[in-house]
């Protein structure tokens, strides 16, 4: 596997209770076994090896999927975070802060690929919202961790102080 020395990339779960950095990555790849659909919950499992990945806040917890591996995920928010065999650590793409950094380069075990996948690009996209869903879109407030590292999560609640 081809490694690249990068610049530290940084990422965690939607909540922010667990963040990695990671420098040495590899090649991103789409996995379509079936225990990564489900782990994902998802069409595929997005995933890079992370030569030198490390938990720089909080720790995952870990599920053992197979006899061969298991999955990290926070245990706050659910947010699926990698996968891990004796060959090493993935990371999910999904959770990097900048996930276009680590795109797919490969397509693995297309064995268990679903049949529609192929055809998801050519779906019709809605472009014009009705005003009904535009109001709803425009009253959202993300309590999801912000695309970078930060001192301390959640922050302070200012007003209650």
């Amino acid at each position: 596997m081809e490694k690249n020395e990068r610049v530290a990339l940084t990422g965690g779960c939607q909540c922010g209770a667990v963040r990695f950095r990671a420098r040495l990555v590899g090649r991103g790849s789409i996995c379509h076994c079936r225990m990564c659909q489900k782990a994902f919950g998802g069409f595929f499992g997005p995933l890079v090896t992370a030569h030198d990945g490390e938990w720089t806040r909080g720790e995952p917890r870990w599920f053992q999927s197979s006899n061969l591996a298991r999955r990290a995920f926070c245990g706050a928010c659910g947010t699926p975070l990698a996968y891990e065999t004796r060959f090493g650590l993935e990371l999910a793409i999904g959770a990097f802060d900048t996930p276009e950094a680590v795109a797919p380069q490969i397509q693995v075990n297309p064995r268990d690929k679903l049949s529609f996948f192929d055809t998801l690009t050519s779906l019709p996209v809605r472009e014009n919202q009705d005003s009904e869903w535009t109001d709803f879109l425009s009253g959202i407030h993300s309590n999801q961790h912000p695309d970078h590292d930060t001192a301390e999560w959640p922050p302070r609640d200012e007003s209650r102080s």
